[in-house]
Order: structure tokens, then C-alpha cells, then sequence
């Protein structure tokens, strides 16, 4: 019978593409033997572990079998089946994609596996982020059906439809004129008034005096797909666009069931149909969001009482409050003002006891707010600054910005950047036509990134710009900016900004996810 188990598992193991040895062999035997009639059901569950780690080689060690079977003992679902969870930009697991399995594999940091990141990184770090946003716009634009490989057999018409991807060394190596070429890499300009084009094979200059524009706002340093032909060492391009998008599901496929948002969970929440029963069933949780809630304004107060007043029958899942919290910089008394602002607030909501008990209360910080520097993504607010309110308030949740909440089966996207203003202000060619909102919409999620932007324009922390990463795409993402509030969808990826709270007349958003439906909201003057 061992024998027969044996070979068993060495055929099951060849055909998912793993080898065992031995002594990882000789371990699934003594632990299968005793549930004999079981043993598809347990072969397809080990498979699917294994396949989650990673792994450098095919050749299964005996490590690799234990850690699978723990995982399937510990049917670890049910104790990170959680149904809200907030996720700091700094903990957004690390995946890099292997070229060769076609697939996206976590990266295992720290534990003699991968150095743990810094704030400030060596430089290499740099370099390795415009790279890793290159990998996961090339991989998705050639699985797109314009630039797929035609398939044998298929109608010449089809075919001919084709698109071919070229990397710009083809066009250096090229000696004479290449009438028609697209090219995928980021705009940069490296000389004053002079763009380039870059990938990772080589830097090409661009003729862009007779480019026609597609939909988006294309700034410096995002990727775009440039079309032309290249003559005299100089790409004269005859449109830009941006790399196609892709749908959540698809892109998911190629981390197989990982969980890629970050939580306690290791594998996707998207497919619990625990989770998904309890969204669908409290079909009036609401989650809301406020941006700028400046806690030295009597009015913000005194609009904030009239909120929680009307919630406190009805307490949210969650208040999702942005910053900046003071109105003005206080200078060196910034961090004292603030702190008393938040005592008052904490005594304010200690008046809604149900708010208190049932709602939780996120805070991100603003661009204004101490005491990161302006880097993405920010620190949460210092403990010296919150600890007083917390105690008040023990459901309240000091996150940082970016951050990323997800709500049984959502996953939700939340930043507090002026991104939209300095999209507009920075992009090369201002949209002749259509809505803003659109327009910054489609930018950041065929961009798979919060912030396409120079680095000098909106600085982020190379080594943690993954947490910026829209890959796959979110079901939600809240990008709280100064200008007007919109609503607005691509992809089935719901982008949204609820405005400046008190700027805009005391409105705000909510969010209802069993109905996936966002809803204006608003505070009446008396």
C-alpha cells in the first residue's frame, strides 16, 4: 500500500509541476495513510498550499510539506475571515512576477529571505520601483487581446488586427526607418523641454509635435503606450495612450488565491462566501468619509454633533476621517493644538454611546498634519498626539496615508493627496474634451498607481511605493483632494472623492457596499 501511495503522489506532485524528495515523499505517506478515503480531497488541498508558497525551485522539500500541512490543519479562513480590517500602507505584502511560471509571487521579507525595507533606501531602490511599475503594466498589456500572440488557425482578418509590442533597443539596433512601431515605456524628460522614452533596454527620443492624445492626463514620469515611427535615432510619435486596463478578476488570476491586499488572511477574501453571505445580509452598513475635518473650527464641531446625532440610531460600520485636522499650520504649537482638538473630540463622541461602541473611527493624515515630512505614504499621527484620545475612544484606528480597509469582500483604496490639482497642473497635454474626473480616473487605474507623478511633484519612500500600487484593481478607491467632490467609474472600480468637508458646504460620502452604491451627503445650515 506504501508503494502504491507513493507513486501515487510522485504522479500528482509531476503533473502540478513539483518533484518530491524523499524525505518530504516519505512524510506525506506516514500522514495520508490514516485518512485513506480522503485522499483527492487532501492531495488537492496540500497542492494548493504549496502552491501559494514561495518557492525558488520545483524540488518539494520536506520544510514545504509540513508548512502545507499545517495550513490545511489549521483551516486558518475562519480566524482571519475578518469583517473589517485596516491595513497600513507599511504592511501591503511585497510580490514580484516570475516571467517564467507567468505568475506573481509573494515575496517572503526578512527571516534570511529579503532585507526588510527602509525609509531610506539604498539607491537601487529607486530604480527597482519604476521597474516593478514597468513589469506589471508589460505583463497585463501583452495578455490584452490587441497585443496577444495570434493564435494558429485563426480567421486572417482577426490576425491582422494584431497589435506587436517592440522594446526600444529594437528600434536603437534598427539602421534604417521603422514606419510603424508602439513602444511601451514612462515618459520622462531629461532634458529641459525635451521627452525621452524609457524601458528597461534602452532611452529614445521623442517627436511629439504631431502626437494625438487619448483620454487621460499623461504627466511625467507615467507609462504610456507611444505610437509612431522611428527615423534619424528619433521616435516621431503619432499617438499616446495609456497601457489597457484589466479587470480585477483577471489580474487575480495570476496571484492565484494569495491574498494581495494585505490582512491577517493568507489567502483572497473575494471568494468567502461566509463574508460574502454577512455583506449581503446587513445591507445597511454604510461606511462614511470626510475629508479635512478641522477640529479648530466651531462650525466642523458643530457639524460633526449634528452628524453623530443623526447616526446614533443607525451607528456606520466606520467614520473614515481625512485630514488635514487644523484649519492653518499653529507652528512650533501644531502638536499641542491638536491634541487638545482631539480631547474635544473625544468628548464629543463619548456623548453617542452606540457611536463609541459599535462604529469604528479611522483617521489619515493630511498633507498638513504632524509630523511626517510630506512623503508618501505618511506615518499615522504620533502617539504623543492620540494616546489621550484612544484611551476615550478604544474603536477609534490611527492609520496611515495611503491605507487600505477591507470590508468582508471589498477591498477599499483611501488616500488624502491633492492628486487630482496636480495631475492637471503637471500633465503635457491638458484634455480637450470630457469631465476631469474621468479623465484622473482612467489615468490612475490604467496606471495601476495612486500617483503617476515625478517623484519631485509628489515624493514617495522608494521601497514602500508598493503600497501605491492598483494591482489588481480595488473595488473602491477614495482619493480625497481640494477640488470639487465627484463619483465616477472604470473598470467596475468605483474612484471617488468626497471633497473638502468644510469647504464644500458640509458635504460628505457614504458608502454602501452590500449595494456597492455611493450617495451624496450633506449637513443643512439651521
Amino acid at each position: 500500500m506504501d508503494e502504491k501511495l507513493k507513486k501515487r503522489l510522485l504522479t500528482t506532485f509531476k503533473l502540478h509541476g513539483f518533484s518530491l524528495r524523499s524525505e518530504a515523499c516519505n512524510l506525506l505517506v506516514t500522514q495520508l495513510l490514516p485518512v485513506e478515503t480522503e485522499y483527492d480531497e487532501w492531495l488537492e488541498k496540500l497542492t494548493e498550499h504549496i502552491q501559494k508558497q514561495s518557492l525558488v525551485s520545483p524540488v518539494l522539500e520536506k520544510q514545504h510539506i509540513e508548512l502545507a500541512i499545517r495550513d490545511c490543519i489549521r483551516n486558518g479562513l475562519d480566524e482571519t475571515e475578518t469583517v473589517l480590517n485596516i491595513i497600513s500602507a507599511f504592511e501591503v505584502p511585497r510580490f514580484e512576477y516570475n516571467s517564467e511560471r507567468k505568475k506573481f509571487l509573494k515575496v517572503n521579507i526578512g527571516n534570511g529571505h529579503v532585507d526588510l525595507p527602509h525609509l531610506f533606501d539604498l539607491p537601487s531602490a529607486k530604480a527597482s520601483l519604476f521597474r516593478d511599475r514597468y513589469t506589471i503594466l508589460h505583463q497585463r498589456t501583452l495578455r490584452h487581446e490587441l497585443f496577444a500572440p495570434a493564435i494558429l488557425g485563426a480567421n486572417s482578418d482577426d490576425a491582422s488586427c494584431k497589435f506587436k509590442l517592440q522594446p526600444i533597443e529594437f528600434l536603437l539596433g534598427s539602421s534604417g526607418k521603422v514606419k510603424e512601431a508602439i513602444v511601451l515605456g514612462l515618459l520622462t524628460q531629461l532634458r529641459e523641454g525635451r521627452y525621452y522614452l524609457e524601458d528597461p533596454t534602452g532611452i529614445l527620443q521623442l517627436d511629439l509635435s504631431e502626437a494625438r492624445y487619448h483620454t487621460g492626463l499623461h504627466t511625467e514620469n507615467c507609462f504610456v503606450l507611444a505610437e509612431g515611427c522611428y527615423e534619424d535615432r528619433i521616435f516621431h510619435v503619432s499617438g499616446v495612450g495609456f497601457p489597457p486596463p484589466e479587470p480585477a478578476d483577471t489580474s487575480r488570476a495570476y496571484f492565484g488565491n494569495v491574498n494581495t491586499f494585505g490582512g491577517p488572511s493568507k489567502v483572497s477574501l473575494k471568494t468567502s462566501p461566509k463574508l460574502s453571505r454577512y455583506e449581503l445580509e446587513n445591507d445597511d452598513a454604510v461606511l462614511v468619509f470626510l475629508s479635512d475635518m478641522w477640529l479648530d473650527s466651531i462650525k466642523v464641531m458643530e457639524k460633526l454633533q449634528v452628524l453623530f446625532a443623526g447616526y446614533a440610531d443607525y451607528p456606520p460600520v466606520a467614520f473614515v476621517f481625512m485630514g488635514n485636522f487644523l484649519s492653518s499650520q499653529q507652528g512650533s504649537s501644531h502638536a499641542t493644538t491638536l491634541k487638545t482638538r482631539f480631547k474635544a473630540l473625544g468628548d464629543l463622541i463619548a456623548q453617542f454611546p452606540e457611536l463609541s461602541e459599535k462604529s469604528k473611527f479611522i483617521f489619515v493624515p493630511g498633507p498638513s498634519d504632524p509630523a511626517s515630512p510630506n512623503i508618501l505614504p505618511r506615518m499615522p499621527l504620533p502617539k504623543i498626539i492620540t494616546e489621550d484620545f484612544q484611551r476615550k475612544i478604544p474603536s477609534s484606528i490611527f492609520t496611515s496615508n495611503p491605507c487600505r480597509i477591507q470590508y468582508c469582500t471589498q477591498e477599499i483604496v483611501v488616500i488624502r493627496e491633492d492628486l487630482v490639482s496636480k495631475m492637471c497642473r503637471n500633465t503635457i497635454h491638458f484634455p480637450t474634451s470630457g469631465e476631469i474626473p474621468e479623465h484622473f480616473a482612467k489615468t490612475i487605474l490604467c496606471q495601476a498607481h495612486l500617483a503617476p507623478l515625478p517623484l519631485s511633484v509628489c515624493p514617495v519612500y522608494w521601497s514602500f511605493d508598493r503600497a501605491l500600487h492598483l494591482y489588481p484593481l480595488p473595488d473602491l478607491v477614495v482619493t480625497a483632494d481640494q477640488s470639487n467632490a465627484f463619483t465616477t467609474t472604470y473598470m467596475d472600480c468605483q474612484v471617488m472623492n468626497p471633497g473638502s468637508f468644510p469647504k464644500n458646504e458640509f458635504s460628505f460620502k457614504i458608502y454602501i457596499p452590500a449595494a456597492r452604491r455611493i450617495e451624496d451627503s450633506q449637513i443643512p445650515n439651521d
